[in-house]
This record gives C-alpha cells, structure tokens and sequence, in this order.
C-alpha cells in the first residue's frame, strides 16, 4: 500500500482500489453462502459490513446507526425484503444507496416498486458489477473524482458456507407447519440453489413454487427437496 492509499485508509477516503472505502453497507440476507459473498466483495471494495438475516434483526440496527448502503433480500424468513426497502426509502434523512437483491429474476419490479435505487440479481459474483451498482448511485459529494479502475475480480466464497444453508434448510423443513413457511422454503433454496449452481436442487424448488401457486399437492416434492438437503449435508463438497 502506497503512502496516498494509507492516508485515505486512516482517514476513510475512496481509492482506486478501493473505491467504497469510508461506506458502511448494512447487508440483509438470510443465506450464509450469499452473505460470505457479500462479506468479501465489501472487504475487496474497502466498505465495511453490517449483517442482518431477518427484518427484525435489520430494523436493530438501523436504530443504533445509519449505514450508507443498504443492500436488502426481497425473500426473508419473517417477511419480504420489500417492506425494509419501502421503510427505508421513506425515513429522513434518507439512505444514500438502496438495493434490493434475489435469486428470482422476477423480484427486481418488487424491489423498485418498493423505492430500491437498482437490483443486484444473484448470484452476485462480479466485483466490478458490485462496485458499479454503488458508485454510479452515491449521492454527488460522495462521489470518487478521477478515473475509475474497477476489477473484474470474480468472488468464489466458501462452500462451507452453502452446507450452512443446507442446514437452515434442513431446520425449517423439520418445523413446517404452515404453507407460508413452505412458501418460504421454495424462494430460499431456489436462490441457494441457483448461486451454486445445483440445477436439481433448483429445479426441486421451482416445482415446489409452482405447486404452491396453483394449488397442488406438494407433499411429494417438498419429501423430495428434504431428501436432496440430506444429501448435501452428508457431502464433503456442495455439489
């Protein structure tokens, strides 16, 4: 590190190579293995990291502090992302940068319908495309002046993190007892799922969508995403 980069370190300015340094991102995500991902994408950025897994525990925090950036999932365990963004973009004064996040291509109308400034679908990978959907929506005095050299880094977190997953997972199946919580078991692991890549698991919760909004019976699919979790709890590696 250059003697320019450690000043603006210690005095929590934007570089080059870390164009979101001085932010704090307050991230609400339920999954571990998107939420590792979003761990080192702030750490490459410079941003520190707030976490929140549920609406209750994102409203905590936001009556200690005042993050920069919120970046929030439209499906958590106790309600919809979209409630937080609405909430959030109608406080004074206002968070710089809201955006909503999903494994479900069609959420992103959710999230700006709700007052999200962009949409991030997953799997959020890309450094660059993490760091421009930041920058290019920061208010203009905290705006990086100079060129910008954005990486095109791609993130690959632990899949140590997506067996956590597997075992929330697991968890909620054992508990279910209402058609929400299966609803909730379908957006969860699809987007788990997708992130990773692991089509069959994905393919499992589609089906599992797709029977709770028509109507039919899921018993036999939602025995058989349970036997695939299994599954991937007793592998070494994810997929």
């Amino acid at each position: 590190m250059d003697d320019s980069e450690l000043f603006a370190a210690a005095h929590r300015l934007p570089t080059t190579k870390r164009p979101l340094l001085g932010l704090t991102i307050l991230v609400v995500e339920d999954s571990r293995y998107a939420c590792e991902a979003m761990r080192l994408l702030c750490l490459r950025s410079g941003a520190r990291i707030r976490r929140a897994d549920c609406l209750k525990s994102a409203y905590r925090h936001l009556k200690v502090y005042r993050p920069s950036v919120v970046i929030a999932d439209l499906g958590l365990p106790d309600g919809s992302g979209a409630d937080l963004i609405r909430a959030v973009a109608e406080s004074s004064p206002r968070v710089g940068v809201i955006l909503g996040t999903s494994g479900d291509e069609n959420a992103e109308s959710m999230a700006m319908e709700a007052g999200a400034d962009g949409f991030l679908p997953k799997p959020i990978t890309s450094l660059a495309e993490f760091q421009s959907a930041i920058l290019s929506r920061l208010p203009a005095d905290r705006q990086m002046s100079g060129p910008r050299e954005l990486s095109d880094e791609v993130i690959e977190p632990d899949l140590l993190a997506f067996q956590d997953d597997m075992s929330h997972a697991a968890e909620v199946l054992n508990e279910a007892e209402d058609t929400k919580t299966l609803d909730y078991v379908a957006q969860f692991l699809g987007g788990v799922a997708r992130s990773v890549g692991d089509s069959s698991l994905a393919g499992a919760a589609d089906e599992l969508a797709d029977a709770r909004s028509t109507g039919r019976p899921v018993a036999a699919v939602t025995a058989r995403i349970a036997g695939l979790v299994q599954e991937r709890l007793k592998q070494k590696v994810a997929i």
